[in-house]
């Protein structure tokens, strides 16, 4: 399975942004994807996941600001961040795995490489 990450960028505060990260190769494995960030010096932080059936969790310094969705047909997930902090400022990564619920525990079967998101004040 390869992940391919897309959408950061520079944004002022408040503003938004939407990642996309496609999957490719053998997608059948996958049941759960999901959101990591880091920053430097910093350990990288689970941000969001979303089960094959839809099922959403969120770190709770980005409820109600983050949308995590898949599109199945498409084989695409998406994070749309709104009302963005500067906090927020990370490299967004990507991941997928084959076991449900595995996203928010760490247990990752595949990565994509990072997207910057850079919020400016």
């Amino acid at each position: 399975v390869q992940l391919q990450a897309s959408g950061g960028g520079l944004v002022q505060a408040g503003g938004s942004l939407r990642l996309s990260c496609a999957a490719s190769g053998r997608i059948f494995r996958i049941n759960d994807m999901g959101w990591y960030r880091q920053t430097p010096g910093k350990q990288r932080e689970w941000v969001a996941s979303v089960t094959r059936g839809g099922t959403t969790n969120y770190i709770d310094s980005v409820k109600g600001r983050f949308t995590i969705s898949r599109d199945n047909t498409k084989n695409t997930m998406y994070l749309q961040m709104n009302s963005l902090k500067p906090e927020d400022t990370a490299v967004y990564y990507c991941a997928a795995a084959s076991s449900i619920g595995a996203i928010r525990l760490g247990r990752n079967d595949y990565w994509g490489q990072g997207t910057l998101v850079t919020v400016s004040s």
